[in-house]
């Protein structure tokens, strides 16, 4: 028997199932990303919280060298999820030789290549957008001028490389454990999912206190790394009514 339970073949979902699902896990969490994206970037919202870290600190970003904020959680971080995309592809490279890993090939397959593309995509997202981190501004120390998003840049500002925040995607990029324990084990896919979301806020936050990005810097990151989830999900599963009824926790009385 193989370890875990047999992922279902793949066959074209009906149109209704699709459009459910995706209202339900991309229109709603897409409406929240919105609100929250007004009240953080067009009200001051970014930056009036990292005014407060800022005095907290002394005026100055006291933890942006810590050695548990720079080292531990921010390179120590980054190697954990290498080290997690490392094991996937060994689990993977396992399906081709024993046969009772054989199911677990396309669920294995669409977890690494979520994460590749949720972290390759706020990759070049950051290389395209070219806004500054908190630390380099002047209004906390630094030496340029806040340019909003949608702000022509002037030249000789040079490159900028903040938005969306890379190190919180290298945690919301693993966002993708729900899909692949709705395939494999769905009892744990809230529990692998809480898991991925606290280590994910752990890195965003750590990175707020250093300085290194505003709030709305590491929301868009879960943003793209959801979306980017979910889409690879339609792709390579069916997704059923009861798959996007499973997207979201049941409202109290709803019966499971």
């Amino acid at each position: 028997m193989p370890p875990f339970a047999s992922a279902r073949p793949w066959r074209p979902a009906l149109p209704g199932a699709r459009l459910e699902f995706a209202t339900r896990a991309l229109l709603i969490p897409a409406a929240v990303l919105l609100l929250a994206s007004v009240v953080l970037m067009a009200g001051s919202g970014d930056q009036w919280l990292a005014d407060q870290l800022y005095r907290w600190q002394g005026s100055h970003w006291a933890l942006k060298d810590a050695w548990w904020s720079s080292h531990l959680v921010h390179k120590g971080g980054r190697n954990l999820s290498f080290l997690a995309a490392a094991l996937v592809m060994l689990a993977l490279l396992r399906t081709w030789f024993n046969a009772s890993w054989r199911p677990l090939r396309r669920p294995l397959s669409y977890l690494l290549m979520a994460v590749a593309l949720s972290s390759g995509l706020v990759s070049l997202l950051k290389s395209w957008t070219h806004m500054d981190c908190p630390w380099d501004l002047e209004r906390y120390g630094g030496l340029r001028p806040f340019i909003g998003l949608f702000e022509s840049r002037p030249v000789s500002l040079g490159h900028a490389a903040c938005f969306p925040a890379g190190h919180a995607s290298a945690g919301y990029a693993w966002l993708a454990i729900y899909f692949f324990m709705l395939q494999v084990r769905p009892q744990w896919r809230w529990p692998a999912t809480l898991s991925v979301l606290a280590v994910g806020l752990v890195f965003g936050i750590t990175q707020q206190l250093r300085g290194a990005h505003f709030l709305s810097h590491d929301l868009w990151s879960l943003a793209i790394s959801w979306t980017v989830a979910v889409g690879l999900y339609l792709v390579m599963f069916e997704p059923s009514p009861s798959t996007a009824t499973a997207t979201l926790p049941k409202a109290p009385g709803e019966h499971a």
